[in-house]
């Protein structure tokens, strides 16, 4: 006598919801644990007697409702608490400089107010053709390797 795939759909829940744990805990994003909780819906559904196609149907609507209603609060929450501080070429924009060889459109060396010496060039946007040793600057753009710097208004020799 052959027993029926559907007496044991249950081990299929099983692994499905394993699955969808493992790469949930790899991504972290939380849409497969939000699959893995419909899937456990679904398995419910196999528990108390309902036929497959009911129990794909629960899954399928608890699994949508989870990630439209639970995820984006789940996700809000969890980067709550995180650094916004600008990081990297970011950082750099709008940061004051000293000229430390004469800048001109066509190159220069600045020294940025964290310590980092830069080659740079002036804007094109700006009306002076070059800035003198001593003078401040300003990060308007980092283009490669090289800042392109804007005169500031308030130059301290």
């Amino acid at each position: 006598m052959m027993a029926d795939l559907t007496d044991y759909l249950w081990i299929v829940w099983l692994v499905f919801i394993l699955v969808c744990v493992i790469i949930e805990l790899l991504s972290l994003e939380f849409t497969f644990l939000m699959i893995a909780v419909g899937s456990l819906a679904g398995l419910g559904a196999n528990l108390l007697g309902a036929v497959w196609w009911l129990q794909i149907v629960t899954a399928a609507v608890v699994s949508v409702l989870l990630i439209l209603l639970i995820r984006p609060v789940l996700l809000r929450l969890m980067r709550k608490g995180a650094d916004h501080t600008p990081s990297n070429v970011a950082a750099l924009l709008g940061m004051t400089a000293q000229v430390l060889s004469t800048v001109r459109p066509s190159g220069g060396m600045v020294k940025l107010a964290n310590g980092e010496t830069w080659s740079a060039r002036l804007s094109p946007d700006t009306d002076t053709q070059s800035a003198e040793p001593g003078e401040i600057v300003r990060v308007t753009a980092i283009e490669g390797s090289t800042a392109v710097v804007h005169p500031s208004e308030r130059n301290i020799t």
